[in-house]
């Protein structure tokens, strides 16, 4: 035990060393942000971080210690830049960032009694999100797909919509994160319905006489435990969960069944086979209240973007160093293939913060600088 004390007292010497030089470089930290203020310089100069940065990695004894001393230096470089942000008060930016300004600039208020889109029929747990947001204030809209829910954003025939996004047993919903970054519209809030899957079939109907079973592929799959108990059932895919309810519930067909919501059995005069279909009993699905323009509401605390990279190596970390450095909560990180760009990927992330906090201002515009591109998506109340 003598001798690791020995090396803890050697690591302490070291650390009060190395305290020390850290403090002298950033008062030089300070005086080169006082230059660049009075010059008008920006805070970041990315080809002069790479050339450091290398210079740095070259320095070390061997190959096997360059990356971890490229990665030091990069975190004191991040911490050197938001220093220097206190002072250096930008005036230019890059397009993510001019553009998610002009969005708070002309944000709006929520709109009263609003027309809500949402992708489904009446019983969908879509509908359901609607409620649980607006409660019985809005006009709730069941469109067919997706993309017909963005076009009525997109054409004003609605206010919001309301789409899922993910899924606690499933994932993503891959088509809607591809959709948000093909349309100019923002996230202004969220909400989750819990997901309970109910078998149900025209009256008369029993688990003896089922031979096909409806429900959107969600749906099936959510309940593929169940399902797989019954291997001479057909599965059909349908649009939505509900509209595969109220399908069954037009043919009145003993040998067809949905599975869907209760409510959807409600309203189609089904009656409930069994209960509880999906095997996950917490299988919980988000989803977001999107706008044709960016709303900041009271009490907003958590932001969405999308952001592409660089196709070069630290890429990534870079853009990790700055909410590391900045002490910000990242709360989702999710990508997609970027089309028409084999092997190379958008980037949706979460984080908690507000647009509107002073120091925001600076992480964003240093987001804006460091991705390719950068969009803020919204700025809303967190419901998880």
């Amino acid at each position: 035990m003598e001798e690791l004390k020995q090396y803890r007292d050697k690591i302490d010497a070291i650390d009060r060393q190395l305290a020390d030089l850290f403090q002298q470089r950033m008062d030089v930290v300070d005086a080169v942000g006082r230059y660049k203020l009075e010059r008008g310089i920006p805070v970041l100069d990315a080809a002069r971080e790479r050339e450091v940065l290398a210079a740095k990695a070259a320095l070390a004894r061997d190959e096997g210690m360059a990356a971890d001393l490229a990665a030091l230096f990069e975190q004191v470089m991040a911490i050197s830049r938001r220093r220097q942000r206190k002072l250096v008060q930008e005036t230019g930016g890059e397009q993510g960032y001019v553009r998610c300004k002009a969005a708070m600039a002309a944000a709006r208020a929520p709109v009263a009694n609003p027309k809500v889109a949402y992708q489904g029929v009446a019983g969908a747990y879509s509908e359901m999100a609607c409620i649980n947001f607006f409660g019985s204030a809005s006009e709730n809209i069941g469109l067919e797909q997706f993309e017909d829910v963005f076009e009525a954003l997109k054409k004003g025939d609605a206010d919001y919509a309301v789409v899922p996004i993910e899924n606690s047993t499933s994932g993503a919903i891959r088509q809607v994160y591809d959709l948000m970054t093909q349309y100019e519209c923002s996230i202004v809030g969220e909400t989750t319905v819990k997901v309970e899957h109910c078998l149900m079939a025209p009256k008369g109907a029993s688990l003896e006489t089922i031979t096909h079973v409806y429900s959107h592929e969600q749906g099936l799959f959510q309940s593929d435990r169940f399902l797989n108990a019954h291997p001479g059932w057909v599965q059909v895919p349908c649009a939505d969960t509900a509209g595969a309810g109220r399908y069954v519930a037009q043919t009145g067909d003993i040998t067809k069944a949905a599975i869907c919501s209760e409510r959807a059995a409600e309203l189609y005069g089904l009656e409930i086979l069994m209960r509880g279909t999906n095997h996950n009993a917490n299988n919980t699905t988000r989803f977001v209240v999107v706008s044709p323009v960016m709303e900041l509401r009271e009490g907003a605390d958590k932001i969405s973007t999308v952001f592409s990279l660089p196709h070069e190596a630290g890429s990534l970390h870079r853009i990790m160093t700055i909410f590391a450095v900045n002490g910000l909560n990242m709360t989702k990180l999710e990508s997609r293939p970027m089309p028409g760009h084999s092997w190379e990927y958008m980037f949706f992330l979460e984080f908690t913060g507000s647009l509107n906090a002073p120091e925001m201002d600076g992480i964003l515009r240093e987001l804006s600088q460091t991705a390719a591109d950068f969009r803020v998506l919204g700025n809303f109340v967190s419901n998880l």
